[in-house]
């Protein structure tokens, strides 16, 4: 029943982990809810795979605002519908343009307005209003019991204990005093977890909200495979080529490096290419191949390292310069017959190169399939004590002694005990996104197929969610 919940990659708005919000998903007797996170998507697949450890129904949808303006909660019917919420997200990022005020035409999606943003009459098949518990008198007396378009919207932000938490990332966020903070900056108190049972009572005014509701949530359903490979599956467009592509590669590489006759160094170069096509690794191998192909042809300097190294067809085809038979290293340690994931390659280039060679990742496989991968810095340590200093207007004077004399008896006061108490609750909490040092993901579908996709100011499309969610999800990165 729950169609808006936020979890702290809302980032300086909300206060829950995805794990805190499942647990109370389960404490509140919740067994369907809808992940609307907003302007990203970053943990919406960690949420489906977490919801559904525990028997909970975990939906995927994102909250849409044009600064602190909240146009429209779009829930996704199906994997399609995910994908054109993170289309929509992407465009905006790509061209630095605001989100439209009217939702566009949707395939796969449901579109939830604020009440009072849109007339009944301008609505599409697939749009609703939902209407807050605090609106239900208003609502009764304007609507004339046309009910039909309306839903239950109790948007859930913070616990009940942490709604000033809620306030201190607002005024953060916009970098303003927290006496400033005005309304329309920040939640309302009420966006807290209420039982199951309460938020059925708080509408039996208006039971055919609930039924809407009811019936929207069932057309709702999110079958994603977390299992399957989601890398680009072949190099050359099908596995035999892939295959007979490699091997020529390979033993092109064999005679460079031990010469025609060397035995030992075949027998191990053709029993690797057997257990690599059989787990369907070739392409993998390949696309790796084709990066320091390029960069051989464009005279940059690489090193291959990490577990790569273990394998004589990397170091034939001239990933890693590593021979794997004189130190006596075994293939099985980097690829066994019972993987079930691509092995991880890590490539090592230049700062003054890596641009470029990404640069030609992008266009060889496409923005539609390639993205850098992102991280999440938090809050640390002494940035969480200049934030919140900066949010109680504390001049730069006081702030630094108690970031640097923490223990001194100066700071000893309510304020600067509050900010200590504060700072620790939100040590570790998601800031800010930003990008892997050289992650790069692949992919057989379209990159947003799993994420929207930001563009920081180095210009690739990069993943709103981090290198932990890609392996979980079924993605092995590119180290370059």
């Amino acid at each position: 029943m729950l169609l808006n919940l936020h979890s702290y990659y809302s980032l300086r708005y909300g206060t829950m982990s995805i794990k805190v919000l499942i647990e109370q998903l389960r404490a509140y007797g919740y067994d369907t809810a809808v992940l609307t996170d907003i302007n990203n998507s970053s943990a919406t697949l960690d949420f489906i795979k977490q919801c559904r450890e525990v028997g909970i129904n975990g939906l995927a949808g994102m909250e849409f605002r044009n600064g602190n303006r909240l146009l429209y909660v779009g829930i996704a019917k199906n994997e399609q519908g995910f994908k054109e919420l993170n289309d929509l997200m992407t465009s905006a990022n790509r061209y630095k343009s605001a989100l439209p005020a009217v939702a566009p035409e949707f395939d796969n999606v449901f579109v939830v307005y604020p009440y009072g943003a849109v007339k009944e009459g301008e609505l599409k098949d697939n749009e609703f209003i939902g209407i807050r518990p605090h609106e239900i008198n208003r609502f009764v007396v304007a609507s004339q019991k046309h009910y039909e378009r309306y839903v239950v919207l109790h948007p859930v932000s913070f616990r009940e204990t942490d709604f000033q938490l809620h306030k201190q990332l607002r005024a953060i966020d916009n970098n303003i005093l927290i006496s400033q903070l005005s309304d329309d900056q920040t939640g309302l108190c009420t966006e807290v977890f209420i039982s199951r049972h309460e938020l059925i009572n708080n509408y039996s005014r208006v039971p055919k909200l609930i039924e809407n509701t009811r019936r929207l949530l069932a057309e709702c359903s999110f079958d994603f495979d977390f299992k399957s490979i989601k890398n680009r599956k072949t190099f050359t467009g099908n596995r035999r080529d892939d295959k007979e592509l490699l091997h020529k590669y390979a033993i092109d590489g064999l005679i460079r490096r031990y010469g025609a006759n060397d035995k030992n160094a075949k027998e191990r170069v053709e029993k690797e290419l057997e257990i690599i096509d059989k787990l369907n690794f070739s392409s993998y191998f390949l696309i790796t191949d084709d990066i320091c192909r390029y960069a051989r042809s464009r005279n940059f300097h690489y090193v291959g390292r990490g577990s790569g190294a273990n394998s004589i067809v990397a170091y034939c085809l001239g990933i890693t310069d590593v021979c794997p038979i004189e130190l006596n290293l075994y293939f099985e340690r980097f690829i066994n017959p019972k993987r079930t994931s691509p092995p991880d390659f890590d490539i090592d280039f230049s700062w003054r190169d890596r641009d470029e060679v990404q640069d030609y990742i992008f266009k060889r496989y496409g923005n539609k399939h390639t993205a850098l991968l992102g991280t999440v810095t938090t809050f640390r340590d002494r940035s969480i004590f200049r934030e919140l200093g900066k949010v109680y207007g504390l001049p730069k004077e006081e702030i630094d002694k108690i970031v640097d004399y923490p223990d001194a008896s100066l700071n000893k006061d309510e304020i600067t005990q509050n900010l200590y108490a504060t700072g620790n609750e939100l040590m570790d909490f998601p800031n800010i996104r930003s990008i892997h040092a050289g992650g790069i993901l692949i992919s057989e579908e379209p990159i947003t197929c799993y994420t929207a996709l930001d563009l920081p100011p180095k210009g690739f499309p990069t993943t709103q969610f981090d290198m932990y969610v890609a392996e979980a999800i079924g993605f092995e990165k590119l180290d370059t």
